[in-house]
């Protein structure tokens, strides 16, 4: 059962099953996914590595329902699994602290990239934050990602430069997308 959908994907929760647990591993043990991520543990050296990711990801989540997760992102004609998009209030200065802000974010596979698959999963987890009345949704990406900066560009977001305010302080390229009206 999937979180959302849009027209040629499903938004769903990552699974214990092999096949998930399998494409875990082979996205983020990729350094040419990894080295934009900045998150210990990265990349994965170890198969079994991949359900330590998805426990950690749970843990995140627990206290979330439906509302904020890191969620695998399948390809509904297919039932390729593409990559994850996520959505999370951001971890302030201290890591451990969770803030007011909203994040979306999104890591394919290299063999999904260029098809729109980030930009359509993240359009529709921003647009279902907002409708739930959040008023702003940021992206931040590492300086250099340049992949990235362009699908938040293409999700209509505004580059307001960079910014220290999460991540332990790591200084990183900072998208908004407002709420209309606002």
């Amino acid at each position: 059962m999937g979180i959302f959908a849009t027209q040629r994907l499903v938004v769903r929760n990552w699974t214990a099953d092999p096949a998930d647990l399998n494409r875990i591993f082979d996205i983020y043990s990729r350094p040419e996914v990894t080295r934009w991520l900045g998150a210990p543990g990265l990349p994965l050296t170890a198969p079994a590595q991949a359900a330590d990711r998805l426990a950690t990801w749970r843990e995140r989540h627990a206290g979330h329902g439906d509302r904020y997760g890191t969620w695998a992102i399948e390809v509904r004609d297919t039932g390729v699994v593409v990559g994850t998009v996520l959505l999370k209030p951001l971890p302030g200065r201290d890591e451990n602290v969770p803030t007011e802000d909203i994040e979306v974010g999104w890591h394919l596979h290299p063999d999904s990239w260029g098809h729109g698959y980030a930009t359509e999963a993240a359009r529709a987890a921003a647009a279902r934050e907002l409708a739930a009345g959040t008023r702003e949704v940021f992206a931040v990406v590492a300086p250099g990602n340049t992949a990235s900066m362009a699908v938040a560009r293409r999700l209509g977001m505004t580059q307001v430069g960079r910014r220290t305010d999460w991540y332990g302080g790591e200084s990183l390229e900072t998208f908004v997308l407002t709420a209309a009206g606002d």
